[in-house]
């Protein structure tokens, strides 16, 4: 499938990138969630893990579902958004959380719209993109990525480690996200604790319904 075939897509994210919210709307930050995919065969395995600021797990849901769309560079929210949304459906209001955190891009996108800002537009939630991979833009001296002229990310890089690529997703400023990534972080990882455990919840598929 080519990306022309999905030009309604393509509308959504210009449509939502209009919308989204680069500065810090929240007074507290006392539970975080991670969610995070993984794939075997035709299906997708989701995990959201919600820890506190000691790391203690406060609520895990995982549910599996049929993957509907292929992969596609650019449009990821296609294809993870649908098992993304249904599982973050399922945190009851004691297990609701203050800012969530996700693999993939927010508004470091081609058309500053990538996955983190479709969920966090969606939820109406402050979001964090975490993402493994640069999908556009350059990285600075300072560890900035400049897009387009303008700075909507950062790179973080930890000796023996691969990057990770922090941006604002929603209602949160690049600043703070990457101050809570930094926080969360423990000394000799790649990924935020609430997202690590999630990432290695998804790959395990146990006690996924």
């Amino acid at each position: 499938m080519m990306q022309k075939e999905f030009s309604w897509a393509l509308g959504i994210q210009k449509e939502i990138s209009t919308k989204l919210i680069t500065h810090d709307m929240f007074d507290k930050i006392e539970k975080i969630c991670g969610i995070d995919i993984s794939y075997k065969n035709e299906t997708a395995y989701c995990s959201s893990v919600i820890t506190n600021t000691a790391f203690d797990i406060v609520a895990t849901i995982n549910i599996k579902s049929k993957v509907e769309y292929p992969y596609i560079p650019g449009l990821f929210f296609l294809r993870e958004s649908g098992p993304l949304l249904k599982t973050l459906a399922l945190l009851k209001d004691e297990n609701d959380f203050d800012v969530l955190l996700i693999d993939g891009h927010g508004v470091l996108h081609p058309r500053k719209c990538g996955l983190a800002s479709y969920i966090g537009y969606s939820i109406d939630k402050p979001t964090i993109g975490v993402a493994k991979s640069l999908l556009c833009g350059s990285v600075k001296r300072d560890h900035f990525v400049e897009y387009d002229e303008i700075i909507l990310g950062y790179e973080i890089k930890k000796r023996g480690k691969r990057p990770t690529y922090i941006s604002a997703g929603h209602k949160i400023s690049l600043k703070k996200s990457i101050q809570i990534v930094e926080k969360l972080t423990k000394d000799g990882e790649r990924l935020p604790e609430p997202l690590k455990i999630a990432d290695l919840n998804s790959k395990n598929h146990f006690n996924f319904v």
